[in-house]
């Protein structure tokens, strides 16, 4: 029995979901999101809350039965509050500056890195070199942000690179040098 599959998804005020072909569409104050659901599973939507169920007891019904759940609260969490993620550039001369929908990124190369944003993420430079990103999908969020990190991702010797807020690099130590 998945432990996650048991729970409720519970609905906040002001968002409306349906379910039209095989995909679950949740309306909230952040906009609407679609998902496609995977199959084996029933969602049943009620007038406080979504629960998901398997359509039998086979191991790939309960296997799906997490991920679908997962993917309802995700969708209810993205229309009402959306997700945060954080990127920190570490390194000397390392800034980030917000043109519109458009990040330039100074990173040590000989030219400046332009990133365009996808639609439906925004971010806010905070200090030159602290960047907050939100959105409502946390899929397209987080592919974003990793798309970001791989830019310059943080070196195990020096430090210096893009990283997560909070991310602990593990530092190597290097050359012994001239003893």
């Amino acid at each position: 029995m998945s432990r996650i599959g048991k729970k409720p998804v519970p609905l906040p005020q002001g968002v409306k979901v349906k379910m039209e072909e095989g995909k679950l569409v949740v309306t909230g104050p952040r906009g609407t999101l679609t998902q496609l659901m995977p199959p084996r599973v029933h969602v049943n939507i009620g007038a406080q809350e979504i629960t998901v169920e398997p359509q039998d007891d086979s191991r790939l019904s309960r296997s799906y039965w997490g991920l679908a759940r997962t993917l309802v609260s995700n969708l209810v969490i993205g229309t009402t509050d959306g997700f945060t993620r954080v990127l920190e550039l570490v390194g000397t001369g390392y800034k980030v500056e917000a043109k519109g929908d458009m990040l330039v990124f100074n990173i040590g190369y000989s030219n400046p890195v332009e990133f365009p944003l996808p639609k439906g993420i925004t971010a806010k430079v905070e200090k030159a070199n602290r960047i907050e990103f939100t959105g409502a999908n946390k899929e397209v969020l987080g592919q974003t942000v990793a798309v970001i990190r791989r830019l310059r991702p943080p070196d195990p010797y020096k430090g210096k690179g893009i990283r997560y807020a909070g991310e602990v690099i593990r530092r190597k130590v290097g050359k012994a040098g001239g003893r």
